[in-house]
């Protein structure tokens, strides 16, 4: 009998061991309290009820045995929704605003280390936790160790993928230097983290970006530098406008357009500001009326472009000479750059008109460039 009870013991611990994250049922205050008393530093997941990828992180990632194992060793782990309740301070405090971040603070409440998105691979999302507790990682020692000077390039580009997300001011600080160490060159790949994070004119990371022109045009042409910049601007006329509905009106969206649009251009992308409304109101009649004469003519058109509007189609378009439209649309796509995404879109389209063997003919296409990561 007594056997039977240390076995039980023994197989309880070690299920109650082997499980997921354990995220405290509290508030932060109280979890950086048990931080304090069990000498660990607090995981906050920072997340929206509205975010993708972080229900993939709580559905595939959380729950597993050895992330489970490790974060339960070594922090108090919080779970907190940046729009309610304290996690609209906890955004505003730490400048939060990409989701899901993942925060690392010692018991005072200062951030040691963040991380950034959803993590397919465990053991790198393992390794930001691991970065989080050693000294000579975390983001506050290298934050240190660039105020000391550091000039690294390797160095100085790993901070900049820390922190352009969320504090852009400190990030031009750090491209600054790093095109100075990088002997006033910049390569494709660090254009992309430049730009990628460029939301709109008022980023402070936009004035880099114009200052850096004679820079930029040496690894891209003049024309790609130009059509960032007009994308840039349209971005901060789009959202202006989303955020101030009040303020729309086709006169005052021209007249803005105009400042760097000629008016053929402002004309078109008035139209697709109507039809994305459209859409987002669930007036499937406009949006459908606008985007097929938006798209009658499609050959300048992205492939990037083309998939998405053939997939709205798919998904809010019920007339069959529209979605035979947006087949055409989802074929030209795929000539431009195939993809997964394209194929799965032309594949789905077809099902969706009733042409099973085209539909099965592109569904094994769009999974072989699945299988070969070809996305």
């Amino acid at each position: 009998m007594k056997k039977l009870i240390i076995l039980s013991l023994i197989i309880f611990g070690a299920c109650m061991h082997a499980q997921g994250i354990k995220f405290e049922e509290s508030n932060l205050s109280t979890a950086m309290a048990k931080a304090e008393k069990e000498n660990k530093l607090v995981f906050i997941d920072a997340y929206t009820s509205w975010c993708g990828p972080c229900k993939l992180m709580a559905k595939n990632i959380f729950p597993l045995p050895v992330v489970g194992n490790y974060f339960n060793d070594h922090f108090i782990s919080v779970k907190i929704d940046m729009e309610k309740g304290e996690g609209i301070e906890v955004a505003k405090k730490y400048k939060v605003s990409s989701y899901p971040t993942y925060l690392f603070l010692n018991s005072k409440g200062e951030e040691v280390h963040r991380g950034l998105g959803s993590y397919s691979n465990v053991d790198e999302f393992i390794q930001v936790a691991k970065d989080a507790q050693d000294p000579n990682r975390n983001l506050s020692v290298l934050k240190r160790k660039f105020e000391e000077g550091e000039k690294d390039p390797a160095f100085l580009k790993n901070l900049i993928n820390l922190t352009v997300r969320f504090d852009a001011d400190f990030a031009v600080k750090v491209f600054e230097r790093y095109s100075l160490s990088s002997k006033g060159q910049m390569d494709k790949e660090d254009i992309m983290l430049l730009t990628s994070n460029i939301r709109s004119t008022a980023s402070p990371l936009y004035p880099f970006f114009k200052e850096k022109k004679s820079i930029i045009i040496k690894t891209i042409s003049e024309e790609e530098y130009n059509t960032i910049d007009r994308n840039i601007k349209l971005s901060t006329l789009l959202n202006n406008f989303k955020q101030h509905p009040d303020k729309f009106s086709d006169t005052n969206f021209l007249a803005e357009a105009r400042k760097f649009l000629n008016k053929e251009e402002a004309e078109r992308e008035l139209s697709k500001y109507k039809a994305s409304q459209a859409l987002s109101k669930k007036d499937i009649a406009t949006y459908e009326k606008l985007t097929l004469e938006l798209y009658k003519e499609y050959s300048t058109a992205s492939p990037e472009e083309l998939n998405s509007v053939a997939w709205a189609f798919f998904e809010n378009v019920n007339t069959k000479s529209s979605l035979e439209k947006a087949i055409m649309w989802a074929q030209e796509s795929v000539k431009k750059n195939k993809s997964y995404y394209n194929t799965d879109t032309l594949a789905n389209l077809y099902k969706k008109v009733g042409d099973n063997v085209q539909a099965k003919k592109w569904e094994e296409e769009a999974n072989a460039l699945k299988v070969s990561g070809n996305y």
